[in-house]
């Protein structure tokens, strides 16, 4: 469980250690959850604003698509969706605690608590518009094995973005398969890349990358 005196950075380090199971990591949220917001304040975590506008360039005037923010948290990505005049989204997180938090920031419409990974969720094939989300990909959070069921849900046409700290790409055991694994499903012809960009200040001495796929 995350210690009150620990620093953010101790924070996520203990959160995202390597072999952190599922229920250590629900269990760290639940004392985290009511101050995550002013830590990743604190923090100077952006990453969140940069997958939102990478997003909302791809839709032009398109705002009442429907949005799943998955691994949405307390709803940062939310929250700046809805700024941009986004009005039809939805939050899909595996810790009820960090969702409580979300549904005070009144922008989702549907909340969804599940895990992400290989089970496949309770919703519908080409349910969405769009699939947004950042920081999801870590050690004992949400893997690579994740992104046949965000293609799933997500309809012909419609967009994936998401967006990790790139040093998990290189340090992260669950998160070395992200690279190879996207590359594979444009091969198989689920999807195809877009956009894709290494950007400076995903939080405060750390690059960012934000990927952004069409499902085909």
């Amino acid at each position: 469980m995350a210690d009150e005196s620990d620093s953010v950075h101790d924070k996520v380090s203990k959160i995202t250690r390597a072999g952190i199971k599922a229920d250590d990591m629900l269990d760290m949220y639940k004392t985290w959850a009511e101050v995550y917001d002013k830590d990743m304040e604190s923090d100077g975590y952006t990453g969140y604003r940069k997958v939102v506008r990478v997003l909302a360039e791809s839709q032009g005037e398109r705002r009442d698509i429907r949005v799943l923010d998955v691994a949405a948290g307390t709803g940062l990505c939310g929250q700046e969706l809805s700024k941009l005049g986004f009005s039809n989204i939805d939050a899909l997180d595996a810790s009820q605690d960090m969702l409580d938090v979300a549904k005070t920031k009144n922008v989702y419409k549907n909340f969804i608590k599940e895990f992400l990974g290989t089970n496949q969720l309770d919703i519908d094939a080409d349910s969405y518009d769009a699939v947004i989300g950042s920081g999801l990909f870590a050690n004992g959070h949400v893997k690579p094995d994740c992104l046949e069921q965000l293609i799933r849900i997500v309809k012909p046409g419609g967009m994936i973005c998401l967006a990790v700290r790139e040093e998990r790409l290189r340090t992260n055991e669950d998160c070395k398969d992200l690279k190879p694994r996207m590359t594979a499903l444009q091969s198989e012809g689920l999807w195809e890349r877009v956009f894709h960009e290494t950007f400076p200040g995903y939080s405060t001495g750390l690059d960012g990358v934000v990927y952004l796929y069409k499902v085909l």
